[in-house]
């Protein structure tokens, strides 16, 4: 019997870095991306590392950077101090017992728990999960300026780097023609060998969204996302239905109980799984499970992590027999700032699955120092998040 591990302290802290630009979506504009970075110290000395992140605070989700610190600090960390590290699990459940929902915030906590158990063990993250089946993914960059010249130089310098080559335009804020438009001409500047898809995030009534859907397909775009309300599920049905080409649900799948409905439902060709947005890795993991049972094609999506989330989610997608659509794992180069001692690698379209154990990372203590928001050498202020951009 393994002997146990105490878990001896649990810290979390809000770093801020700016974006290399604005990143537009229908719900907010991000100049600045906060992360709630876990560190989870062990009596064996060794310091798990997991993340929560959300996209524009509290205009996309329920939970936010500083509530998620605060469920972290006050509910949840209090519960699992004391308890067996090699057991996350158990620790998860008592987690569990003292706050209904806070999905990001326990995310993060079983992330970081992970991390410590797969360095103990000597074992990458991947093969505490099932096992890897690839070692790279493709990976997709999102054009989010919302001005199509900037949007077509930025995409063809990326295709020249063999960086990516499959693009998310975000849309949803302007007039349906006006956005048809943008894709429409994003598309004929890169040509047949791109793959574009645009993300509404919820953006859209369902008339409204029948009617894009079809204008889309005409301009060559290959999949939209989320394109009404979220608890809108029939019609997400009903647009699946009509429509060409694929329709993928991101904001309504907040775990295995909707990725069931969804699937079940026939509610969406493409299921969007984000850790956080799950609940964590093994709620993650049960959601792909759900969507290759029901012959439901897989994205592995982004809530715009930093580099912890990011290899964590990396792992994770590594163990899918299939990611029909490809992952959104770019959060990193989003920032302009490099928050780990070696950076993630990017190439040929895609990233290396990061290979040692746990999550195979190790954090730059000086540049989070400079970014952490209680810091001494605080350099950034939270940047403000508006709707109209």
């Amino acid at each position: 019997m393994t002997d146990s591990v105490r878990i001896e302290r649990i810290e979390a802290i809000l770093v801020d870095v700016p974006t290399i630009r604005p990143h537009v979506l229908s719900v907010a504009t991000l100049k600045a991306q906060t992360m709630v970075i876990v560190r989870l110290y062990c009596a064996d000395g060794i310091i798990g590392l997991g993340e929560a992140t959300t996209i524009g605070g509290l205009a996309y989700g329920e939970e936010s950077p500083e509530g998620i610190k605060l469920a972290i600090d006050t509910y949840l960390a209090p519960q699992i101090i004391g308890m067996d590290a090699n057991r996350p699990a158990k620790a998860m459940a008592a987690a569990q017992a003292v706050a209904v929902g806070n999905r990001f915030a326990k995310s993060a906590l079983e992330m970081a728990l992970f991390d410590a158990l797969g360095i103990r063990r000597g074992l990458p993250l991947s093969e505490l999960l099932g096992g890897r089946l690839r070692d790279h993914l493709p990976v997709l960059w999102t054009l989010a300026s919302g001005d199509t010249k900037t949007d077509i130089a930025e995409a063809e310098a990326m295709v020249a780097a063999r960086r990516h080559k499959t693009f998310k335009l975000k849309i949803g804020k302007r007039p349906l023609k006006d956005d048809v438009d943008h894709v429409a001409a994003i598309k004929r500047a890169l040509g047949d060998d791109v793959s574009i898809r645009v993300d509404v995030n919820q953006a859209w009534d369902e008339p409204t969204a029948k009617r894009g859907i079809a204008m889309l397909a005409d301009a060559g775009c290959d999949l939209v996302e989320q394109p009404i309300a979220l608890n809108n599920r029939a019609g997400m049905a009903r647009l699946r239905a009509s429509a060409t080409i694929a329709i993928m649900a991101d904001e309504a799948l907040h775990g295995p109980t909707d990725a069931y409905a969804f699937a079940s439902e026939g509610a969406a060709d493409v299921l969007a799984v984000k850790i956080s947005q799950a609940g964590g890795l093994r709620a993650a993991r049960a959601m792909g499970e759900i969507a290759d049972a029901a012959g439901v094609a897989l994205y592995g999506g982004t809530m715009l992590e930093g580099p912890v989330g990011t290899a964590a989610a990396a792992h994770l997608f590594s163990t899918f027999p299939s990611l029909a659509f490809g992952t959104e794992q770019f959060g990193p180069l989003l920032l302009t700032e490099e928050l780990l001692a070696e950076p993630l690698s990017y190439c040929d379209f895609g990233m290396a699955v990061p290979e040692g154990p746990g999550l195979g990372i190790a954090l730059d203590d000086a540049t989070l120092t400079r970014f952490r928001r209680d810091g001494p050498n605080r350099t950034v202020r939270p940047a403000p998040r508006a709707a109209g951009g």
